[in-house]
């Protein structure tokens, strides 16, 4: 692969990432709309945030290497958002049901920074992008598991009410 290739593959990559975490950050806002409780959307806006800083900084670099960020969210995305909005329409919403969408939507993010991180073509050669990734990778390990936990508490007030 060309040096002119090997940038523009670094581009796509960061671009689809700027699109994963406009989905996330629109997952979020979903979130927020979601639920009645206020702790839940401090959460939910400060991950909602946290993707948007991720989207600078990939922006960021993506201008560095003399491309053009992307706006907007993934064809996936919209379809599971839509799929989120229907489902809400028929059923009823409750935290736990808001809290694994939300962990649904952090392991699709999760898996996307797994796939560049891992991807042999890119050859991450710039160790300040290789360290964006892999500290942008790690907040959302720890993201996941922070909203797992709470998903996993709210089931069980819900059970012990029952």
């Amino acid at each position: 692969m060309g040096t002119l290739q090997h940038i523009q593959h670094q581009i796509s990559a960061l671009n689809d990432l700027v699109k994963v975490n406009n989905d996330r950050a629109a997952g979020y806002q979903k979130a927020i709309d979601g639920t009645d409780d206020l702790s839940l959307k401090a959460v939910f806006e400060g991950y909602a945030d946290q993707s948007k800083g991720y989207v600078n900084e990939l922006n960021d670099y993506i201008h560095l290497l003399g491309g053009s960020p992307v706006e907007g969210t993934t064809l996936s995305g919209k379809f599971y958002h839509a799929w989120i909005d229907v489902r809400a329409a028929f059923s009823k919403r409750d935290d736990h049901s808001v809290l694994s969408d939300c962990e649904f939507g952090e392991d699709i993010a999760k898996g996307s920074y797994r796939r560049a991180l891992d991807d042999k073509e890119l050859i991450w050669e710039d160790e300040k992008v290789l360290s964006m990734l892999s500290n942008q990778f790690g907040g959302l390990k720890m993201a996941h598991d922070a909203i797992k936990a709470l998903r996993d508490s709210v089931a069980l007030k819900e059970k012990q009410e029952v």
